[in-house]
C-alpha cells in the first residue's frame, strides 16, 4: 500500500480573489524572542530589506543572535538589519539611539532601561518607552526604508546617536554630511558575513546639528575610519517629536537615493497603516478558522515568521551587489539574500512553492546569479557572502522541487549545470564521498550527516536530469543517492560513522559528537527522505521499521557527548527544536500507521508552540520552525522535497483555505483531507518519477576491521560484508589482488584496499591504513581526556600520526578545565635531545593554547627533576584556527621517564564568545615526539 498522500488541489473554488481580512491582528512578534527562539520583535515587511528593531544584546552571544532577548531590560539602540532565529550572530547595521542631555558615546551609558509593560509590537510596527530619557520610540517601515518617530516627554538637549561600532566589527565606515537634514552612511563590517557592505541615507524631518563626535571635528562634512560615532541634536520642548527616515541599499549612495523614493513623506500613521495592509495581503494567502485566539495567534505569527526572510537585496531599479563584489542589474527577477538552506529546504521552501511561487522563481534565479558570479550555488548565503555554515548543497532541493512542480521563469538547463557543479566539487568531504561512496571520520568532520545529505541532494539532481532527459546524469546521481547504505550497520540498525575502513567504536546512538551535524545517531538514522522504501527494506520490512520509529519516540531523552544547545524539544530521541528530526513523525504514514503520525504531530503542535516569548522550542532558523507549524497544522508535509508529493495527516484547524497567486482557492478541512489523495503529481514528463528498481541498487562497500589502527608487533585484519555470498577482493600495499577467505595478519605498516565484486555488480574500493609504531614507548596519563576527543586513547599521543587543522575529525586529544600531565616510559634509559608537543587553538570552539609547558626527567620514575619549560601568552580573541609546535631542547641527557606538564589557559575573559556559557577552555594536543 502506498503512503497516504495528498494533492492540495482538493476543491476547486471560486476564482474571485478573497477580500483581505485583518490577519495581522493575530501576529505577536514577541513569540520566539525568549528562550532559544532567537527572533526579533521589530518592524519589517514581508521579505523586506529593512528589519528595524531594538538591540538588547551587543556581545554576539548565542541567545543574542537576533540582537534582542526578552529577558533583557536594556536597549542599546535601534538598528536596521536583523537575523530571524539563526544560531550565529550578525547584522545590527546603521544603529540610531535617541537620548536626552547625554554626553557619552559609551554604549552602556547612552543606552536605556525599558520595561515590557511599556513595549508593543505588531506586524510592521514597534514601540517602546526609554526609561532613562522618557522618550517614546515608534518604528515602522516600508520594504527599504525604516521610519522612526521619537517623542520627547521632557524638554532638554536631544541627541540622536549614530554609532557605527555596533555589534559586529567595523572594517570601514564613512559618514557624509550633506546638510542639517541629510547624511549618507557607509558601513563595511565583519562577523558571520566577513565582507558585508551596506549604505544608508538618513533624513531628519527637522534640522539637526552635529553636537559631538567620537573622532573628527564638529565642522567636518566627512568622517571615515573604523571608529565612528556622531551625535545629531537640538533643543526640544516637552512633547516635541523628531522623525527620521533611513533608506538602505547594498549598491552605494546612489542606490539609497533610488530607494528613498519608496517613502517620500514622514507620515508615520500612513506608513504604519500601509505596512499593516501589506502584511494582511501576505497573511491572507492562508486562512484558518478557529475559535481559539491563541491558536490563531500562533499560526499567523508562524506564517509571519516564514515571511521575514529571505530578504530583498536589490534597489528599486534592479541593481544589486553580486557575489563577485560588483554591481549587477537583475533582469526579470528580484535578487534576494539570507538563505538558511540547511534549515529551510525541509519545510519553508516547499511552503513557498504553494503561496510564494513567484518568489520561489526569484530565489532560484538568485541562486543561478550567485553561481555565475561566485562560482557555486549558495549553501548559507548572507549579504552576498558565503558563510559555508551547515552542510549539503540544498539549493538543489529548492530547484528540483520547483522543477517537479512545474514552476516556470528560470533556466532549467543553467540550474542543472549549477547543481551538478556543486555536486562535483572536491571540498567538504565530497572527494572521499565520490571515491568511496561515503565519508569517513578520517576524511571530514560531521561525516555521517554530510554523507546522508549529499545523497539526498544527489537524488534531487537525478530528478532534474530525468525531467531534462539526461539519462547518463540520472543514472550517475541516482546511484550516488544510495550512498547512505554504506553507513547503515545492519547489526545495530543505525546509520553510524566509519573510521579507517571499519565502523567507528565505541558507538552510542545517543551521543552528540562531531560525526553528526547538531544531532546524534538516533536523529540522523531516519534521514533518508529520497529512499524511504529502501530504508524500510533495510530494516526488514514495515513492521520492523515501525518498531524502530516507536523506539525513537519512546526511548530515554538523555543524551551523551557534548552539550548541543540546538538539540531541544525532545520526545524520546526525536528533537523538534532542530531540523534533522522534522520529517520523522510523518514516517508512520509510510508503514500504514497514520494514527501515530496524527497523534505525534498534534502533540508537537500543542506542546512545542505557544503564544509567549519562549513559544518556540528551538531556534526559528529563518522560518523553518514556523514553516513546520504552518504545514503540519494544515495537515500536510513534504517529507521529500523534489518529489512533488505531500504526505498528509488530520488538519489541526477545522478549515484551511489557501488563496493562490493565480486567484484560485484550495480548501482543506477535517472531513475532506483524505479525498483525491493520489492526485496532483504534475511532472513535466506527464508521469511520476519512477522509483529505483532492484537492479539499480548499489553494492555496499566492505568493512575492514581491526582492533587498533596502530600496533607494536602484529595485527589481525578481518574483512566483512552485509551478505555472506559477497566475494571480497583485497590488496596489501597495492600489490597482488587476492580473494578474501579468512582473517590475515600484518607485521609492517600496511594499506589494505578492498572491494566486493559479485560478477555483474561491484562496490567502491575502500582503503584502510595500519601503522606499526615507530617506538615501543608507553604513556600513563595523569589527566582525563574528554571522551569525545580521545585520539584513539593514550597511545594516540605516541603513534607518530599527526592530526591536521580539522580537529573535528578526532585526531586530537582534548582536556577541558584541567592541566595535562603524563609520564612517558622509554622502556630503557636513552639519551634524549628534545621534547616536542603539538597544540591547536580554535578559540571560537573553546580550544586554547596552553600558557606553560614543563618537562621533568627521571631514571627511576620517582625523583623527577625539571629539565626545561616554555611559557607563552595566547590571545583568546584570536579566532583563527592554527597549530603550534612547542619544543623544549635539551643538552643530550640520559633518562628513562619523562613527565610532561601542560597548563590550561583557564576561564575565558569577559566579552569572549564562551564567557556567557561555562567559559572553561580546552587544551588540544595531538603528538608528543621524543628525540
Amino acid at each position: 500500500m502506498k503512503p497516504i498522500l495528498l494533492s492540495l488541489w482538493v476543491i476547486l473554488a471560486s476564482l474571485a480573489t478573497a477580500q483581505t481580512k485583518n490577519f495581522a491582528q493575530y501576529v505577536n512578534p514577541f513569540i520566539g524572542t525568549g528562550g532559544h527562539g532567537h527572533t526579533f520583535p521589530g518592524a519589517t515587511l514581508p521579505f523586506g530589506m529593512v528589519q528595524l528593531s531594538p538591540d538588547t544584546r551587543i556581545d554576539g552571544s548565542w541567545d543574542g543572535c537576533s540582537g534582542y532577548h526578552y529577558s533583557d531590560d536594556f536597549i542599546y539602540g535601534f538598528s536596521h538589519t536583523h537575523l530571524n532565529g539563526t544560531g550565529v550572530s550578525d547584522y545590527g547595521d546603521i544603529m540610531l539611539m535617541p537620548t536626552l542631555n547625554n554626553k557619552s558615546f559609551y554604549q552602556k551609558e547612552y543606552g536605556s532601561k525599558f520595561s515590557h509593560k511599556n513595549e508593543k509590537a505588531t506586524a510592521g510596527y514597534y514601540q517602546v518607552l526609554l526609561d532613562k530619557y522618557n522618550i517614546n520610540v515608534q518604528l515602522t517601515t516600508t520594504t527599504r526604508v525604516g521610519l522612526h518617530e521619537y517623542t520627547f516627554n521632557k524638554a532638554g538637549d536631544a541627541s540622536i546617536i549614530l554609532d557605527l561600532n555596533h555589534r559586529d566589527k567595523l572594517l570601514e565606515g564613512e559618514v557624509k554630511v550633506v546638510d542639517d537634514k541629510t547624511i549618507y552612511v557607509y558601513r563595511k563590517s565583519e562577523a558571520w558575513a566577513t565582507n558585508q557592505k551596506i549604505y544608508a541615507k538618513i533624513q531628519f524631518n527637522t534640522p539637526l546639528k552635529i553636537t559631538s563626535t567620537k573622532t573628527g571635528s564638529l565642522q567636518s562634512k566627512k568622517f571615515d575610519g573604523n571608529q565612528i560615532a556622531l551625535a545629531f541634536g537640538k533643543k526640544v520642548k516637552k512633547g516635541e517629536k523628531i522623525m527620521i527616515k533611513v533608506t538602505l541599499s547594498t549598491t552605494g549612495f546612489d542606490g539609497t537615493d533610488v530607494n528613498a523614493k519608496e517613502l517620500t513623506t514622514f507620515d508615520f500613521k500612513k506608513t504604519k497603516e500601509n505596512a499593516e495592509k501589506f502584511w494582511n495581503k501576505e497573511l491572507s494567502k492562508i486562512e484558518v478558522k478557529s475559535t481559539d485566539k491563541d491558536k490563531l495567534t500562533i499560526f499567523y505569527t508562524a506564517l509571519y515568521h516564514t515571511m521575514i526572510q529571505p530578504n530583498i537585496a536589490q534597489d528599486l531599479n534592479g541593481n544589486y551587489l553580486g557575489r563577485d563584489g560588483k554591481i549587477h542589474l537583475a533582469n526579470n527577477f528580484d535578487y534576494y539574500s539570507v538563505f538558511s538552506l540547511w534549515d529551510t529546504f525541509r519545510g519553508a521552501h516547499p511552503l513557498y512553492t504553494l503561496i510564494e511561487k513567484r518568489r520561489t522563481v526569484d530565489f532560484i534565479n538568485t541562486f543561478i546569479a550567485q553561481y555565475e558570479q561566485g562560482g557555486r550555488l549558495p549553501v548559507w548565503e548572507l549579504a552576498s557572502n558565503e558563510t559555508d555554515c551547515m552542510i549539503g548543497y540544498h539549493s538543489v532541493s529548492v530547484i528540483a522541487d520547483a522543477m517537479v512542480k512545474g514552476l516556470k521563469g528560470f533556466d532549467y538547463e543553467k540550474a542543472f549545470e549549477a547543481s551538478k557543479h556543486s555536486a562535483m566539487l572536491d571540498h567538504l568531504g565530497l572527494k572521499a564521498y565520490k571515491a568511496n561512496g561515503f565519508i569517513a571520520i578520517d576524511d571530514e568532520h560531521e561525516s555521517v550527516s554530510k554523507t546522508l545529505e549529499y545523497a539526498y541532494d544527489d537524488w534531487c539532481i537525478a530528478q532534474m536530469a530525468l525531467i531534462l532527459n539526461k539519462k547518463e546524469d540520472y543514472t550517475y546521481f541516482i546511484e550516488r543517492s544510495q550512498y547512505w547504505k554504506n553507513l547503515f550497520d545492519k547489526q545495530s540498525n543505525f546509520i553510524r560513522p566509519k573510521k579507517n575502513g571499519g565502523w567507528a567504536t565505541p558507538f552510542d546512538p545517543k551521543e552528540v559528537n562531531n560525526n553528526y551535524t547538531e544531532a546524534n545517531g538516533w536523529q540522523y538514522t531516519f534521514f533518508v527522505p529520497q529512499d524511504i522504501n529502501g530504508m524500510i527494506a533495510m530494516y526488514g520490512g514495515k513492521d520492523k521499521f515501525a518498531s524502530k520509529l516507536d523506539e525513537l519516540f519512546s526511548t530515554t531523552s538523555d543524551m551523551t557527548g557534548r552539550k548541543q544547545v540546538d538539540v531541544t524539544g525532545l520526545i524520546g530521541q526525536y528533537a523538534h527544536g532542530n531540523e534533522p528530526s522534522h520529517h520523522a513523525a510523518f514516517l508512520y504514514n509510510y508503514v500504514n500507521q497514520p494514527e501515530k503520525t496524527k497523534n505525534l504531530v498534534h502533540k508537537i503542535l500543542d506542546e512545542f508552540y505557544t503564544n509567549s516569548p519562549d513559544g518556540l522550542i528551538g531556534n526559528e532558523d529563518c522560518g523553518q520552525m514556523s514553516a513546520w507549524y504552518v504545514l503540519a497544522s494544515m495537515g500536510i508535509y513534504s517529507v521529500t522535497p523534489g518529489s512533488g508529493i505531500w504526505t498528509i495527516t488530520e488538519p489541526y484547524f477545522d478549515q484551511i483555505t489557501i488563496n493562490l497567486e493565480d486567484g484560485t482557492k484550495r480548501i482543506i478541512n477535517k472531513s475532506n483531507y483524505k479525498d483525491n489523495q493520489y492526485l496532483g503529481f504534475e511532472f513535466l514528463k506527464g508521469k511520476e518519477i519512477q522509483p529505483l528498481t532492484e537492479t539499480e541498487n548499489i553494492v555496499t562497500a566492505p568493512i575492514i576491521s581491526a582492533l587498533e589502527r596502530t600496533f607494536k608487533d602484529k595485527l589481525v585484519i578481518e574483512l566483512k560484508s552485509d551478505n555472506a555470498t559477497d566475494k571480497i577482493f583485497y590488496t596489501l600495499n597495492d600489490k597482488k589482488t587476492q580473494v578474501y577467505k579468512k582473517p590475515f595478519t600484518i607485521k609492517e605498516s600496511t594499506t589494505v584496499k578492498a572491494f566486493i565484486n559479485n560478477e555483474t555488480k561491484k562496490s567502491k574500493t575502500i582503503s584502510a591504513s595500519f601503522f606499526k609504531k615507530p617506538n615501543n614507548y608507553s604513556i600513563k596519563l595523569q589527566s582525563t581526556y574528554d571522551p569525545q576527543y580521545h585520539a584513539n586513547g593514550p597511545d594516540g599521543l605516541l603513534d607518530g600520526i599527526h592530526g591536521d587543522g580539522n580537529w573535528r575529525k578526532g585526531d586530537w586529544q582534548g582536556y577541558q578545565g584541567q592541566d595535562f600531565e603524563a609520564i612517558i616510559d622509554l622502556n630503557k634509559i636513552k639519551s634524549i635531545s628534545s621534547i616536542d608537543v603539538n597544540f591547536l587553538q580554535d578559540s571560537r570552539s573553546w580550544i586554547m593554547m596552553p600558557i606553560k609547558m614543563e618537562v621533568y626527567l627521571s631514571t627511576t620514575n620517582s625523583d623527577f627533576k625539571l629539565a626545561g619549560l616554555l611559557e607563552k601568552t595566547p590571545d583568546p580573541f584570536n579566532d583563527k584556527i592554527y597549530t603550534d609546535d612547542w619544543k623544549i631542547k635539551l643538552s643530550p641527557i640520559k633518562t628513562r621517564y619523562i613527565k610532561v606538564k601542560i597548563y590550561n589557559y583557564g576561564t575565558f575573559p569577559k566579552g569572549h564568545l564562551a564567557e556567557p556559557f561555562d567559559g572553561i577552555s580546552y587544551i588540544f594536543l595531538d603528538e608528543i615526539t621524543v628525540k
